[in-house]
């Protein structure tokens, strides 16, 4: 590795906190240290905890310092979290769930993967690494999880840095897919006026989708719904023009007929099937919920804008929102359904923050707020803002929710600077 040193941590926490005598998984965090400090001098570096997105994200992978984590290790020991049931923590996927007898079990199970057990988590390795309250750098859904640690933890926390992740502090899921089907289709306008001629073109692999059978590199058929999710790469400054790459590829001829490629059908494989990531699907509309349930949240709300059903005249992307039917169409989810159908009915999920506490929170923390974020959505994060003390916004429309990909030493630098004032 260029650089950088790696260490790798294991610590035995309880599945369920609250309960002295639950039975106990294993949660990794790797360690990365700039080379520029030597043995002595690192030890002496403060801590900075990254959360990453999500959920279901494992921790960082590099070979090399560079972007945020570049600016970060001039001044900290950076831990990168496998949060609880990914990457080299116990896993939880659909092998591993289908050790319990019935789905319930799997879903009492999964209640202990949200937020509050991954700062639960985070609290105890802190202590077991004998740190003080460190810096806390959360990235999307991990800035929700900060948001959380700021509620139930700040004891913990020297200073909280969030990037496209002030997460709505209450009400239902629906706000959320409100704005963002909003956010998506002013997205897609956008993009389309980039490249007209792909406004055509998605169009025309939808209707060839409806006739004819083209097979993913997992097995199963490319319905258009399905397609319509490559939309995720219009989520961010660096990935939305690789999306016109992605479908500049899909048509070839075929005994004189358009068949869909082998390179295009696996490139849409590679963002539409969560394998690699399935509590991204499973967990995605509990991390919205505190004392309700999701009921299926997007699917809901996608009722009301029928611009984006598959059958549309003009046929429009669609951003990261999980459907029911995504579980019958995704090898790897499919073994999932029955559990993700119990999580979407679950109201008796705990709090994730609490609002007198933010109220009243002292511990310095900044954000990067992107104006046009189709995902954590602009006005929902304000108000968020309004609502914790202590907390300074960098709004911004130079960068959409992957920031720190386009630019992350400039951000991380910004907002680390903000709370240092």
């Amino acid at each position: 590795m260029r650089g950088l040193r790696a260490t790798g941590h294991v610590f035995r926490v309880p599945l369920d906190h609250a309960d002295p005598a639950s039975p106990t998984i294993e949660v990794f965090a790797r360690e990365y240290s700039s080379l520029d400090h030597d043995d002595p001098d690192v030890a002496r570096l403060p801590w900075l905890l990254f959360l990453q997105g999500g959920p279901g994200g494992r921790g960082v992978r590099t070979t090399q310092l560079s972007g945020w984590m570049k600016a970060a290790a001039k001044d900290f020991r950076i831990l990168m979290l496998d949060q609880r049931g990914t990457g080299l923590s116990t896993p939880a996927d659909a092998a591993t769930l289908g050790r319990f007898r019935t789905p319930a079990e799997q879903a009492g199970y999964l209640a202990h993967f949200r937020a509050d057990s991954i700062v639960a988590d985070a609290e105890l390795i802190r202590r077991a690494l004998g740190s003080g309250p460190w810096t806390v750098f959360g990235q999307s859904y991990g800035g929700f999880c900060t948001l959380t640690y700021l509620s139930l933890a700040p004891e913990g926390m020297e200073r909280a840095l969030i990037t496209g992740g002030l997460a709505p502090l209450s009400g239902p899921a629906d706000d959320v897919y409100r704005a963002t089907f909003t956010r998506v289709e002013e997205r897609n306008r956008e993009y389309f006026a980039w490249y007209p001629e792909d406004r055509d073109l998605v169009t025309r692999i939808a209707r060839h989708l409806d006739g004819v059978e083209e097979v993913l590199p997992s097995g199963e058929r490319l319905t258009v719904r399905r397609f319509q999710m490559v939309g995720a790469f219009l989520g961010g400054n660096t990935r939305v023009h690789a999306l016109h790459y992605l479908l500049e590829d899909a048509f070839i001829e075929i005994d004189g007929r358009p068949r869909l490629s082998a390179v295009f059908l696996e490139q849409v494989h590679a963002v539409v099937s969560r394998a690699s990531q399935p509590l991204y699907a499973v967990l995605h509309e509990s991390i919205y919920c505190q004392g309700t349930a999701s009921a299926w949240a997007a699917e809901r709300v996608l009722g009301d804008h029928p611009q984006f059903l598959p059958d549309a005249p003009k046929v429009l992307l669609t951003g990261e929102m999980v459907y029911p039917w995504y579980f019958g169409e995704d090898p790897a989810l499919r073994a999932l359904q029955p559990v993700a159908e119990l999580l979407a009915g679950k109201e008796d999920w705990g709090r994730l923050y609490d609002a007198d506490v933010l109220a009243t929170n002292t511990v310095p923390a900044a954000a990067a707020v992107y104006r046009h974020d189709i995902y954590v959505d602009r006005d929902l994060s304000l108000r968020t803002a309004a609502a914790v003390r202590s907390l300074e916004v960098w709004e911004t429309d130079e960068f959409h929710h992957d920031g720190i990909a386009d630019d992350g030493e400039a951000i991380f630098t910004r907002l680390l600077g903000m709370t240092r004032r």
